[in-house]
Parts: structure tokens; sequence; C-alpha cells
């Protein structure tokens, strides 16, 4: 079982990019979840998504001298639902119904965590660096939540100008 959450069933063994396949997933249940339970689903299945992370990871890895393998692809699917949360708090403060999830939202939520999770800017790269199995989950969980402020800035930013 813990191979099959670690590759999202499978998602992992996609090729090319593993971890963007994972995250467009990610992307497409998050969205799910959110339109199921607004943004209290969505904060529920990241918090499971996290917890099954580390436990499948380190799991998998055991014993195994390079963890962050490319068909494990949990990470991306807590890191991404991290960023996507974000947006989906700002609906539900907004007021906005469940069933509504503007495009521009989750769009730059994928976007930046892709973005954050290839470039590993700071924290994110020490994180990565560390070489362990709680390694693999701690790089994407930073990128995520990097990828969450940035869509807010860029929401702001973009809201405030069109405003004007």
């Amino acid at each position: 079982m813990d191979r099959q959450i670690a590759t999202l069933f499978g998602i992992g063994n996609l090729r090319p990019a593993p971890g963007t396949w994972a995250s467009a997933v990610a992307i497409l249940l998050g969205l799910a979840i959110h339109r199921l339970g607004h943004f209290p689903a969505l904060l529920a299945a990241t918090l499971i998504a996290i917890a099954a992370g580390f436990w499948a990871v380190r799991r998998m890895t055991a014993g195994l001298a390079h963890k962050d393998r490319k068909e494990i692809v949990i990470d991306e699917v807590a890191g991404q639902w991290i960023a996507l949360s974000f947006p989906s708090a700002g609906f539900l403060l907004m007021g906005l119904p469940r069933e509504m999830f503007p495009y521009p939202g989750w769009v730059a939520a994928f976007v930046f965590f892709r973005l954050f999770d290839i470039w590993k800017p700071w924290i994110i790269g020490r994180a990565d660096r560390r070489g362990d199995a709680d390694a693999v989950m701690w790089d994407d969980l930073l990128a995520g939540l990097f990828a969450g402020v940035a869509t807010m800035i860029a929401a702001g930013l973009s809201h405030g100008l069109l405003m004007r």
C-alpha cells in the first residue's frame, strides 16, 4: 500500500515529467474536493495527504541510498493542495459558493507550484538537499506554501490593478 500511495496509484510511472502529471491530477482532484466541501474539505484532504505521504515515502525508501525517486509523487499532491488551499480559503472568506473556483486561482496555484518545485529557491532547496526520506516531502510542502503566497499576491495585484 505504501507504494500505491507514494506513486499515486501509478501516476508516478507516467513519463515524461511524472511530477507535472501528478500536479495536474492533484489540481483536478483538489478542485473536485473543493466543490464537494469547500476549503475545509480541501484542508482535511491536504492534511491526510501530508501524513500519508510521510508514511509512504519513509516505508518505500527504507534501505535505499537515493530517496527522492521520480516515481514518488505523493509529495507533489500534498504540495499542490497546499498551494490550492490559499485561493480556496480566499473564496470561502469572500462567500463564494463551493461550486465556484475561478480558473485564474487554480491555474496560478499550479504554475507557481511547478515553478517553486523545479527551481527550489532558498529553504526549498535546503530541504531538498537533506537527502533523507522526509526531505522528499518537505521541499514540496515548502514549494506549496511559497506557491500559495505567490498566488495570493498575484491575485491581489491583479484585482488591485483591475479595480482602478
